[in-house]
């Protein structure tokens, strides 16, 4: 999709407003623009931004259930805020974004005063095993590591209430079914809907399996 497509979609798909679109507009320019100066983002991807970066995080907001739509989101190995910084600008909800590169914590920052998140969105600049623990009601982790060693390290953020919404590659369902040698749970794959190749994994009930 081309960017005037994707913004269609939004607006029909999520109901995101005017305004909001606005302020993605905004985030896309500072996207753009710090990736002149860092590697954000992969320069391939620069002319189909809106739909493999915006879409593709956006798409994750739409899998989860409405009833955690609102609640609290921790965002793995966020990056540039791909999903994190698009989710808290549609959906608005408390999420926190782990980061532990420098220059891109250093640009989550920035955005996130930029488009006047701060009321909503925190970041933690460092390691994931040094945030402290508290459980989220949704899990979301784009390109951070392979589904065993992510339960492993990110169990003790989630209950059994909450959904994990994972994008992976065309190895999902190889990482889902070696996660489920060590860990059980209500487990999905839905194909993505900006790539034929990549799936998104969502779960729920996530725990160790107990062994015999």
């Amino acid at each position: 999709m081309d960017e005037a497509s994707v913004k269609s979609w939004l607006e029909t798909s999520l109901g995101v407003s005017r305004e909001t679109l606005e302020r993605i507009d905004r985030f896309v320019a500072l996207l753009r623009e710090e990736s002149a100066r860092q590697n954000l983002i992969a320069r391939s991807t620069l002319d189909t931004l809106w739909d493999r970066h915006i879409r593709d995080s956006a798409q994750l907001y739409q899998l989860a259930g409405p009833e955690l739509r609102s609640g609290k989101w921790i965002d793995l190995g966020s990056g540039p805020g791909l999903p994190g910084i698009v989710l808290a600008l549609i959906g608005n909800m408390p999420i926190t974004l782990v980061e532990v590169r420098t220059k891109r914590f250093e640009f989550l920052h920035q955005a996130i005063e930029a488009l006047d998140l701060g009321a909503s969105v925190t970041v933690e600049g460092c390691r994931l095993e040094r945030v402290e623990t508290q459980p989220f009601d949704v899990i979301t982790a784009r390109a951070f590591t392979a589904l065993p060693k992510l339960f492993a390290l990110a169990h003790r953020f989630s209950t059994p209430k909450t959904q994990w919404v994972l994008p992976k590659g065309r190895t999902a369902q190889e990482e889902l079914e070696q996660a489920q040698r060590s860990w059980q749970g209500d487990f999905v794959l839905t194909p993505s809907q900006t790539s034929d190749d990549a799936f998104i994994v969502t779960a729920h009930n996530v725990r160790p399996r107990r062994r015999s």
